[in-house]
């Protein structure tokens, strides 16, 4: 594999300097000669300026958070990153590469997760290339590239784990974001480190149930809420009754026979745990009779 080297180019504004004067010098002698009629002088005259204007070529500027990649003949020969103007042998080809740093939204991808369900997910990926050599030799189009394997990538990760744990602690694409974050940014590295590119922050960015089984999964999270709802319900009711009764008992208030123990627990329960405002009736007669 290529790897990113230094070039050792001329500083381009000396170069400049002295391509400006091999063009004056050779239009001067050019001109000369011709007047004077001497062909000798004429020919060195066409030779300079031909040399000046061959030499033109290799000047290039690199702009801040910028490279380019140098190559003569097929050949690699570095990458030029200091900014500024540089000249080089006029027959090295210059192809220029970003450094800045980049980010895009992949598609919204249709998968199945670690349960089978279809889900629909997508994320957003913040790279940057940090081996020019490698993002232009070692992949046929870098940009692309990125794309292609982070789509390829989060679709493995949806399938790794469930859309929700469903009472369970185990890792879920909708609850442990930080971990699901920190497993695409590990699949990234591996993917693209060969193509010279450095990932810098990977973070879900749409999560959903497909359209097909979202109304299906909305009323089991529903109910699964209310079932929850119930229990605390229940748990928080049966700890009044048992307040109320060991209340009752301390205070030597009533004596309860198992029978109207029973009757109180049940209506107790019946008003804490009813979702309605409970309707008193007035029992004029006895728990007996």
């Amino acid at each position: 594999m290529l790897r990113e080297t230094t070039p050792r180019p001329t500083p381009g504004i000396l170069m400049a300097g002295v391509l400006v004067l091999g063009i004056a010098a050779g239009a001067a002698i050019f001109i000369f000669g011709a007047r004077s009629k001497d062909v000798p002088q004429v020919i060195a005259g066409l030779v300079i300026l031909t040399v000046a204007f061959l030499g033109l070529p290799g000047l290039f500027t690199v702009a801040p958070n910028e490279g380019k990649v140098l190559t003569l003949f097929g050949n690699y020969r570095g990458t030029e990153r200091r900014p500024g103007l540089w000249w080089v042998n006029p027959f090295m080809s210059k192809q220029t590469v970003s450094l800045r740093v980049r980010n895009f939204e992949t598609n919204k991808l249709k998968v199945n997760d670690a349960r089978s369900n279809p889900v629909e997910i997508g994320a957003i990926v913040v790279w940057k290339v940090i081996d020019t050599a490698e993002a232009v030799f070692e992949v046929n189009d870098y940009v692309q590239y990125v794309s292609v394997q982070s789509e390829s990538a989060l679709r493995a990760l949806a399938s790794s784990y469930p859309y929700d744990a469903h009472g369970t602690d185990e890792i879920t694409l909708s609850t442990h974001t930080a971990e699901v974050s920190k497993g695409l940014m590990e699949a990234l590295h591996e993917r693209l480190a060969k193509a010279g590119v450095d990932v810098i922050e990977a973070r879900i960015s749409h999560l959903a149930y497909a359209p097909e089984i979202a109304a299906a999964m909305l009323q089991r999270q529903q109910a699964s809420a209310i079932v929850a709802a119930r229990q605390t319900i229940v748990e928080g009711a049966v700890g009044m009754v048992e307040m109320a009764l060991d209340a009752l008992k301390e205070k030597n208030i009533i004596d309860l026979d198992g029978e109207r123990r029973a009757a109180m627990v049940s209506n107790l329960l019946v008003v804490l745990c009813s979702d309605r405002a409970a309707q008193p009736v007035v029992n004029t007669g006895s728990l007996y009779t």
